[in-house]
């Protein structure tokens, strides 16, 4: 933790670029994502943005891209269907909550503030705070390490939660 979203980004040949280098974001944009005629995804972040956001862009944006979520026919930049907030974007959302802020690691050290998330986690404190919200419908629930997959991410991360967790004592 943090966990390196470009390094991930990387590892499925998804190029990240700043903003300022070409200005391809419009004003009321974090982030975009598109293949390019070469058949090369990008990813587009506002630099300008604070490290949490900008971290929660890059892995909203990877969501899209690893979800398989269509691109415009008419505007090869954009996802965004209506001015309704489509489903698309709340997947992209809870994509990137779930790869920055595992639940089962936030479990393993008890952490349910989102200050400590935000932190632990580096994102905003506005997806801290819902990442915080969704742990405590979570830790209610009693159920961590149920799944398989979950079990594999706890298993990926053990050796970093025993020694964050001796680094604490």
């Amino acid at each position: 933790m943090p966990v390196p979203v470009v390094k991930i980004a990387r590892h499925f040949e998804v190029n990240i670029v700043k903003n300022s280098v070409h200005n391809w974001l419009k004003p009321s944009q974090s982030g975009i994502s598109f293949v390019t005629e070469s058949g090369e995804w990008v990813i587009v972040y506002d630099d300008s943005d604070s490290i949490g956001r900008r971290r929660f862009t890059v892995a909203h944006e990877l969501g899209h891209i690893l979800l398989g979520h269509p691109l415009r026919e008419d505007t090869p930049y954009t996802r965004t269907f209506s001015k309704i907030r489509p489903r698309i974007e709340s997947e992209a959302d809870m994509f990137a909550a779930r790869v920055l802020s595992p639940a089962c690691v936030l479990w393993a050290l008890d952490m349910h503030a989102p200050w400590d998330i935000a932190e632990l986690c580096k994102v905003s404190y506005t997806a801290a705070q819902a990442r915080a919200d969704r742990m405590k419908i979570l830790y209610d629930r009693k159920k961590f390490l149920k799944s398989p997959l979950e079990r594999q991410v706890y298993d990926a991360f053990r050796p970093w939660i025993e020694e964050y967790k001796s680094r604490s004592e």
